[in-house]
C-alpha cells in the first residue's frame, strides 16, 4: 500500500468566522478617545453600516482599516473630532499666557492673543531673573557710556569694571572698538550700519542685564534715537546712560588713536564730531564734565557711577 494512502484524511478546515468590526487604528489611543474620535460608517470598513463598537486589541492593528486609510484621502475618512485637527495659528504679533490647564502630555496650555504666531514666542528658562539676582546679590543693569571719540569712554569702562570686581560684583564690558572685530565686523560707518551696530550691542547688553550682571557698554553711539531704542529694551530703570560731556577741542587734543588727524586730513569720512554730528543726551542719568579743560581722573569718574549704582540698589540684593 502506498505510504500516502495510509495517512488519515485531513479534517475539513472550518469556515472562517466573521470578525467583529473594529475602529480605526488610532481609536485605541486614550488621548484620541478624549478628543472625540469615532469610526466612520463606511461599508468598506464596516459592512453592517452600524458603525464599529469594539476597539482593536492592544498591539494589533486592523488590516482592513489600514488598507482603507492608505487608499482614501483624508477628506473622505468621516472624522468628526470635537476639536479641530489643527487649530489656526495666529499671525504675527500674538502674545501668549499660561492658562493653568495641562495638555495630555502634562505641558501647560497657553492662550494666544494678538497677531504673533506661537512659534515666535520667546522661550523662558526655569530660573528667573529674581533667582539670579539673589544668587549674585546684585541687580542686573546696563551702564551705557556715550561721548565723542577720545572722551575717555573705554578708560572709564575698564576702571569701573575693576572697581566693581574689587567689591565682589560681577560686571562685563562691551567695548565698541572690540566688538567691531567680532560681532559687528560686517558693519561699516554709514548711518544704517551705525544703527545696526547699536541695536546689536543693546540686545547683547539686555541679555547680560537679565543674567544679573552689570553690563558696561562703551560706544560713541552718536544718534539719540539709537540710544533710546536700547533704553526701551530694558525696564525698571535698569538702563543707566552716562554722558562724558567733553568738548571737541579737548577730545581732539587728547586724540589717543590719532583719528582726528586722519579725519581732518580727509582720510576718514563720516567721523563723529568732524563731518558727522553727535547728538548729546537730553535726560541722561549721569553727566560727567571736564574740569578746567581737563578730563577728570578715571577713578573719580568710576566713583560717580558706583555711587549711583549703590543709591539705586543695583549693588545689593
Amino acid at each position: 500500500m502506498d505510504a500516502h494512502a495510509r495517512l488519515p484524511a485531513r479534517p475539513p478546515r472550518p469556515r472562517a468566522r466573521a470578525r467583529a468590526p473594529v475602529r480605526l487604528p488610532f481609536a485605541a489611543s486614550t488621548a484620541t478617545r478624549r478628543a472625540g474620535w469615532w469610526c466612520p460608517r463606511d461599508p468598506r470598513v464596516d459592512p453592517s453600516g452600524r458603525g464599529a463598537c469594539a476597539f482593536a486589541s492592544p498591539g494589533r492593528c486592523p488590516r482592513l482599516a489600514v488598507a482603507h486609510l492608505n487608499r482614501s484621502p483624508a477628506s473622505n475618512l468621516g472624522l468628526h473630532p470635537r476639536r479641530p485637527l489643527l487649530p489656526r495659528l495666529p499671525a504675527a504679533g500674538t502674545r501668549t499666557r499660561v492658562t493653568g490647564d495641562e495638555s495630555c502630555e502634562g505641558r501647560p496650555l497657553v492662550e494666544c492673543t494678538g497677531d504673533r504666531s506661537v512659534e515666535e514666542q520667546p522661550e523662558h528658562a526655569g530660573v528667573g531673573k529674581t533667582d539670579r539676582q539673589k544668587l549674585l546679590k546684585q541687580k542686573g543693569c546696563v551702564v551705557w557710556i556715550t561721548g565723542l571719540s577720545g572722551s575717555g569712554k573705554s578708560t572709564l569702562a575698564c576702571t569701573l569694571g575693576r572697581e566693581l570686581h574689587t567689591r565682589g560684583k560681577l560686571a562685563y564690558v562691551l567695548d565698541g572698538d572690540n566688538l567691531r572685530h567680532g560681532l559687528n565686523k560686517d558693519l561699516g560707518f554709514k548711518a544704517e550700519d551705525r544703527a545696526e551696530n547699536i541695536r546689536r550691542v543693546g540686545e547683547v547688553a539686555k541679555l547680560f542685564a537679565d543674567a544679573g550682571l552689570v553690563c558696561i557698554a562703551s560706544l560713541i553711539s552718536p544718534y539719540r534715537r539709537d540710544r533710546e531704542s536700547c533704553r526701551a529694551l530694558l525696564s525698571d530703570s535698569s538702563f543707566i546712560e552716562v554722558f562724558l560731556n567733553m568738548s571737541l577741542e579737548l577730545c581732539e587734543a587728547r586724540d589717543p588713536k590719532g583719528l582726528y588727524k586722519l579725519a581732518r586730513a580727509g582720510k576718514i569720512k563720516g567721523f563723529t564730531g568732524i563731518d558727522d554730528p553727535y547728538e548729546a543726551p537730553l535726560n541722561c542719568e549721569i553727566e560727567i564734565k571736564e574740569v578746567d579743560g581737563v578730563c577728570p581722573p578715571p577713578a573719580e569718574m568710576a566713583g560717580q557711577v558706583v555711587t549711583y549704582l549703590e543709591e539705586k540698589g543695583f549693588l545689593h540684593e
